[in-house]
């Protein structure tokens, strides 16, 4: 079963069937049970036209479902425009339906969390990791986002500040390797950017090429995560990194900064060094000095202290940290970078323990776990 043609015709089937009139709760109940035929089927009867087939079941679903409630009895009589049979026509509708998700009705936040589950294909759980909030949080603001659209016609599309944050949480959950979408969340980018002339969706597309550029650097041989100071630079993309920064300096001209294209600005200091000693540390504290006051984010801050670290020292970047939520995701992480810089190992490889209990995914608890042992050995000798 290819899982990976399944994810990439959700989006444009979903679109079908919501311009089709259905509303969108039940239209995704509809695809889901189509997906879940096609894994059922497709291993012995692989179909020609993968697309329609989706399309035809997904439509007989919710007709069946329509029939079997009363309250939807209305709608039996779309029978006669079921798809006709044959192949679909091949229509990307997925930068639509991201428009169409962030609907007016919705909070910005709720619009988000919608689209990345519905659309985007990613779990609740890695939803509510992007979130900083419990699993059970996000499923309830899912289900409330479901309940605020059901029976809305989806006409009026949402705004591009929306679509963005969908788009870059897609891009992020894509490059942290749990879920393999970040080409498609650059490819959607792009398409943006040629129908919206926007500093910020050109700022996002530089942020995304910049972090793409370096993708197949992070990861060795053996799986293992390479942390940015250690990556042969030399495998890194020049020709994405040319494209993001001239992309970048564009977006900066217009002289209307947004937290994208601060981040991206980031990215290339990070890109221009020739080595990670030569890095502009203290630029880049500058650049998130920026960001904190376009977000207020902890996360930003969180990402601050280190660059602070860097630029005046571990025990200003450790000053940085108190001023912190010890809970927020990776905190343990850098402290434990800052305190091995600092050269107190003992209290490093502790953090380093407690990160890689605190880890997302297996890659950087891996990473995390030999970290701590590479301290322990150390203090040992």
């Amino acid at each position: 079963m290819d899982e990976a043609l399944l994810r990439s015709l959700t989006p444009s089937v979903l679109g079908v069937l919501v311009r089709r009139g259905i509303d969108f709760a039940a239209a995704e109940d509809a695809v889901q049970d189509a997906l879940v035929e096609a894994v059922r089927v497709w291993p012995a009867d692989p179909p020609r036209d993968p697309k329609g087939w989706l399309i035809t079941v997904a439509w007989r679903r919710f007709l069946d479902t329509a029939r079997a409630d009363a309250a939807r009895r209305r709608r039996e009589d779309l029978v006669d425009e079921e798809p006709a049979p044959g192949p679909a026509a091949p229509v990307d509708d997925t930068l639509q339906l991201y428009f169409l998700c962030a609907h007016p009705s919705l909070t910005p936040s709720s619009a988000v969390a919608l689209t990345l589950r519905a659309v985007g294909g990613l779990t609740t759980r890695q939803i509510a990791h992007a979130y900083l909030v419990p699993e059970a949080t996000m499923a309830q603001r899912i289900s409330r986002a479901k309940r605020t659209v059901s029976g809305v016609r989806f006409d009026r599309p949402g705004d591009v500040a929306t679509v963005l944050r969908v788009l870059y949480l897609v891009f992020n959950e894509g490059y942290s390797g749990d879920v393999d979408l970040a080409a498609e969340a650059i490819r959607l980018t792009r398409q943006l950017a040629v129908v919206i002339e926007h500093p910020e969706v050109a700022g996002l597309l530089a942020l995304m090429l910049l972090h793409h550029a370096r993708r197949t650097a992070r990861v060795a041989p053996d799986g293992s995560l390479v942390p940015l100071a250690e990556q042969d630079r030399s495998r890194w993309d020049t020709r994405l990194i040319a494209e993001g920064v001239e992309i970048l300096q564009a977006a900066l001209a217009r002289d209307q900064l947004g937290e994208f294209q601060a981040q991206a600005a980031i990215a290339a200091l990070h890109a221009d060094a020739p080595t990670a000693g030569e890095t502009d540390w203290v630029q880049i504290v500058e650049w998130y000095d920026e960001l904190a006051r376009l977000t207020d984010s902890p996360v930003v801050r969180l990402n601050r202290a280190v660059a602070v670290g860097e630029a005046d020292g571990p025990r200003a970047g450790l000053a940085a940290l108190a001023a912190l939520d010890d809970t927020l995701p990776r905190y343990a992480a850098v402290a434990a970078y800052l305190h091995e810089r600092d050269g107190d190992l003992t209290t490093a490889a502790r953090r380093y323990a407690e990160a890689a209990q605190q880890a997302a995914n297996l890659a950087e608890r891996d990473h995390l776990t030999r970290q701590a042992a590479r301290l322990n050995t150390l203090r040992c000798r």
